[in-house]
């Protein structure tokens, strides 16, 4: 069955309907003041026609101070302070709750490398720590089992890049220098697109990777061949292969 035209992308995320929700409040909230400013416009078209005789008002008196005051705060506090409500509240109890997140046993610590033109990915192996020989380092294709909260750090080493997954509602910058945090957790298996949403080179069109969510139970089934294969592949001097930094606490 194709999705119907109006409906809002497919979404795999257990915040995206939180971000989903606001946009629906939003687009109904401003077409409902849309219809009105259309509704007045045609009064004032009907109403002043040929025959009305026109009054200059220098729209200083009290009437028509509290209509402008009024109107106003109707769009400020309406649309403007609705978004700015829902969303900070949403982010910080929500999305930006990393603290929440890091303290259940499950979940997967991610560190991501963006560079021209790629996203690479570092997972620790069952030492818990990065930078070692059995860290599970993927190249444009990120495993994470379902159900699961996924905390990244993401960092990149050339330009400004955006990581971008539509189907999770997730969107961060990737800014040279600096370390900044994401989480995801993904509520159905299978294959989905990343992208990235910041011009960043001549091959910025080529720079997509495939996040893979499978079943806890085949990622457990994963993670034992990727570690062991991790361990073969070691290489102490490939100081290229040792990009990751030491995790940095939630705050």
């Amino acid at each position: 069955m194709e999705p119907s035209i109006w409906a809002q992308p497919r979404d795999i995320s257990t915040h995206g309907k939180l971000i989903d929700n606001l946009i629906s409040q939003t687009i109904v909230i401003t077409t409902l003041l849309f219809i009105a400013v259309v509704v007045w416009l045609a009064i004032a078209y009907l109403k002043h026609g040929e025959d009305h005789k026109a009054v200059y008002d220098h729209g200083t008196s009290k009437g028509w101070m509290t209509a402008k005051v009024g109107v106003i705060c109707l769009v400020f506090f309406g649309v403007d302070g609705n978004l700015f409500y829902n969303s900070t509240k949403d982010l910080h109890e929500t999305i930006w709750n990393f603290k929440a997140a890091l303290a259940k046993p499950d979940t997967i610590r991610m560190e991501v490398n963006a560079h021209q033109w790629a996203w690479d990915s570092r997972t620790p192996g069952v030492d818990g720590k990065f930078g070692t020989e059995d860290d599970i380092v993927r190249l444009n294709d990120w495993v994470v089992p379902v159900n699961t909260d996924v905390v990244i750090q993401l960092a990149a080493v050339d330009v400004l890049h955006n990581l971008y997954i539509p189907t999770l509602r997730l969107k961060t910058d990737a800014v040279p220098g600096d370390i900044r945090w994401t989480k995801f957790n993904a509520t159905e298996t299978g294959k989905f697109e990343i992208a990235c949403s910041q011009h960043c080179g001549t091959n910025h069109y080529k720079m997509r990777a495939t996040l893979t969510v499978l079943s806890k139970e085949a990622y457990a089934d994963w993670t034992k061949q990727a570690q062991a294969d991790a361990k073969r592949w070691y290489n102490p001097e490939d100081e290229t292969g040792h990009w990751g930094w030491e995790w940095k606490e939630a705050n």
